[in-house]
């Protein structure tokens, strides 16, 4: 057959595509502490913070829904390439009207589509590049995690000591998103043209991995606690345990801190785990153990203890973020690859359902208080838990599913076979 593969001659393309997806990672998440340099610079009010917060997750989705399914049809590259050049532009908007709520609302708006477009894709590309090791997915989720980890902490730390703080913190990631865009470009595919040009007539959505009952009933349950989790940690925990007064962007940075050491550091054994669904209710305990602590961390403004919760909820955020891409891989595995972009994108669309958890938790605020809403998001937390331990503990359940994947290996060789040809 007359195909171009990508041989393992270029073993460590995949870092590339790793550190573009850290860029924009990094570019992502930055503007978490700025929210509250903005809420005191510029005397936003809650409604105005929220609806900057929500302008990226708008756009995000789409990018996410789109970007997968398109980069499965042209390929990784003339898919990732664009948006990667535009997350830095999305950051210069933000540096160049930074008391101009058009100009960050705009920002923020590319920023979302740049991330929906590269993290689904450019996830994507990494598992095909990483020739079947089994560490694409901790690849991919620890390229997400030190970017989302990273860009908030230089930000809150820029912001709370640096001159002009409503543009210095903009500039590393200035720097580091042109790094990224001239070190992708040289990256190759991921796939072979043969197989793309079948890709092209795959139409179907959503993708046939997706439409099956065990991505709802193992992989969606708990796909917004990845996020969900980390966003408690970062944006909820600091406004409950201080006041609008003692509110920095210096502690808002170290609880960034706390959750994504924490969520980095247990990847590996997240990756070592045999069965993917371990990982996935290991994460959800964490999760529930974090609301936990956090009722306690709320109720006494403590932020010794909101700092543990920020771990725990790292923990989580980690864990889940891992095995969840893993579980989602299987999926895939089992129906054949040629839609691997839009699965991985159906799967970050609904881990970022996670990011309207400061929402939820200020709903349940209302009725419960703020650490009555902790302790109801430990009790979803456990019957999730309990959730997906029942599926994975069915009998037969493990022997079925990888029948099913080796019935397909047979019939539909696996991209990792190809890439090995």
């Amino acid at each position: 057959m007359a195909a171009t593969a990508v041989t393992r001659t270029g073993s460590r393309a995949w870092v590339r595509v790793a550190f573009a997806m850290f860029a924009v990672g990094w570019g992502a998440n930055q503007f978490s502490p700025m929210l509250i340099v903005y809420r005191h610079e510029l005397r936003l009010g809650a409604d105005a913070v929220a609806g900057l917060f929500l302008v990226y997750a708008l756009t995000l989705i789409p990018g996410l829904l789109v970007g997968g399914p398109a980069s499965d049809r042209f390929g990784r590259r003339p898919v990732v390439l664009p948006f990667v050049a535009l997350s830095p532009l999305a950051t210069l908007l933000l540096a160049l009207g930074p008391r101009s709520l058009a100009l960050i609302a705009a920002g923020r708006a590319l920023a979302g589509l740049c991330s929906g477009v590269v993290f689904g894709s450019a996830t994507a590309w990494v598992q095909e590049l990483s020739h079947g090791t089994g560490q694409s997915a901790r690849r991919a989720a620890l390229a997400l995690t030190a970017g989302f980890g990273l860009g908030p902490v230089v930000a809150a730390v820029l912001a709370q000591w640096a001159p002009d703080p409503l543009v210095v913190p903009y500039v590393p990631h200035l720097v580091i998103g042109v790094a990224a865009a001239i070190m992708v470009w040289p990256a190759p595919e991921g796939v072979h043209q043969a197989r793309a040009r079948l890709v092209r007539k795959a139409r179907n959505w959503p993708p046939e991995a997706v439409r099956t009952w065990r991505f709802w009933l193992a992989v969606a349950p708990a796909s917004p606690i990845v996020f969900g989790s980390v966003s408690l940690a970062i944006v909820v925990l600091p406004e409950d345990v201080t006041n609008a007064r003692t509110l920095s962007a210096g502690f808002a940075g170290l609880m960034t801190a706390l959750a994504f050491s924490a969520g980095v550091s247990i990847q590996p054994l997240a990756r070592r785990l045999g069965n993917p669904l371990a990982g996935i209710v290991a994460g959800l305990c964490c999760a529930a153990a974090g609301a936990g602590v956090g009722v306690a961390a709320v109720a006494g403004a403590d932020r010794a203890l909101a700092g543990v919760s920020a771990v725990l909820l790292g923990l989580a955020y980690g864990l889940c973020l891992v095995s969840g891409l893993r579980q989602a891989e299987q999926t895939v595995r089992g129906t054949g690859s040629a839609q691997r972009g839009a699965v991985v994108a159906c799967y970050y669309a609904l881990a970022y359902l996670g990011f309207a958890a400061p929402y939820l938790a200020a709903g349940l605020g209302t009725v419960a208080g703020q650490a009555g809403a902790f302790g109801v998001l430990a009790g979803i937390a456990v019957v999730i838990a309990a959730w997906t331990a029942g599926y994975g503990l069915r009998p037969g359940r493990a022997t079925v599913a990888a029948d099913q994947t080796a019935r397909a290996g047979r019939t539909s060789p696996s991209l990792e076979h190809s890439e090995a040809g």
